[in-house]
């Protein structure tokens, strides 16, 4: 079965074909559209500016992709589309392409919620994961931690439970304003990363609510103590921003392996799973990496080339849902902006 995704819930646009054979899962293409230089220009994405990216882009992003995959239109079996969460006019672009696709095929549409993508890009590993399993999705709009008791081939995502999540900023957004507040380009986490290398984390800064015994996250405070650093110390050469980087990743790094560490010893799942455009994130992997196995529980990532937004995880999401008969109608399939998966 071949599988068409498609992802434009935010700043890029993303579509790929994934073969499913006897349950063995292969990305065939994933082709994306980045759209980091035009929004680089206001240091942040503009939802009307990357929803009109996204119309300009998504049918020969979708042609480049059946192509790659050495395909034609006619060899599609199925349609995955991301419906929500994210951005109203981004996901519309998305959205009706693949209500028109579907309309004109016959073929069955699929509505994935985006980070149930990015839970099933782990799925894309040689080694599948075993369940019950605890997973930390962390991307630009999303710090969640979620409870998988059932393989999604078996129940797709309807026994997914929410149990904790960012009260604020999440994560990625607070990589990014930090950078921002820094003079670093968009995106930020990455750039962060990359000054980082250069520093020390010696620059003390809050981790809020690491020690507060749920699984919530909250990373305003820590944006607000790195402006207030910056009005105090205006002039910092390059020693000094690269130290304030490294605190700054240093700080977000200890709070998400600190809060997974906490809901894994007291749910004690038998894997954890780590996706979402963070997971990309060197330290964040490593020091999970290292944290875990001492705990004994084994660690799952997406694949470097999976963890940011792709359509990839939302056509391995869309086989999922295949196969537990939760298939969608072109006539009827809205968007979701605000679809929280768990709840």
């Amino acid at each position: 079965m071949k599988i068409l995704g498609i992802e434009t819930s935010c700043d890029d646009t993303s579509v790929a074909v994934v073969k499913a054979e006897k349950k063995k899962l292969q990305v065939l293409s994933c082709v994306t559209a980045s759209q980091i230089l035009v929004h680089q220009k206001t240091g942040g994405v503009v939802p009307e500016v990357a929803a009109r990216e996204h119309a300009a882009v998504i049918i020969p992003t979708l042609i480049a992709a059946i192509k790659k995959a050495g395909l034609e239109l006619k060899d599609i079996d199925a349609l995955a589309v991301t419906a929500g969460p994210g951005l109203a006019t981004a996901l519309m672009v998305g959205v009706e392409t693949s209500r028109t696709l579907s309309f004109a095929t016959g073929l069955p549409l699929f509505a994935v919620n985006h980070i149930a993508g990015h839970l099933a890009s782990c799925w894309l590993n040689e080694k599948i994961p075993s369940l019950p399993a605890l997973a930390l999705v962390v991307s630009g709009g999303h710090t969640e931690l979620l409870w998988l008791s059932e393989n999604p081939s078996n129940h797709s995502w309807k026994t997914t439970k929410l149990i904790g999540k960012t009260r604020d900023d999440a994560a990625g957004e607070a990589f990014d304003k930090s950078a921002k507040l820094l003079g670093l380009p968009y995106p930020g986490g990455p750039q962060i990363a990359r000054l980082a290398e250069k520093g020390q984390p010696i620059i003390d800064l809050p981790r809020p609510m690491l020690n507060e015994e749920n699984f919530e996250f909250s990373f305003s405070g820590l944006k607000t103590s790195v402006m207030y650093y910056l009005r105090d110390k205006p002039r910092l050469d390059f020693q000094a921003r690269a130290n304030l980087a490294a605190s700054v990743q240093t700080a977000i790094v200890q709070v998400l392996v600190g809060k997974t560490l906490k809901a894994a010893e007291k749910l004690k799942p038998k894997n954890v799973l780590l996706a979402g455009g963070v997971a990309a994130n060197e330290k964040l992997r490593s020091d999970l990496q290292n944290a875990l196995p001492k705990n004994g529980f084994e660690l799952f990532i997406s694949p470097q080339a999976y963890t940011t937004d792709n359509g990839a995880m939302i056509a391995t999401a869309g086989y999922f849902q295949f196969l537990n008969h939760q298939k969608s109608h072109w006539q009827t399939l809205k968007i979701n902006p605000i679809w929280e998966l768990g709840r």
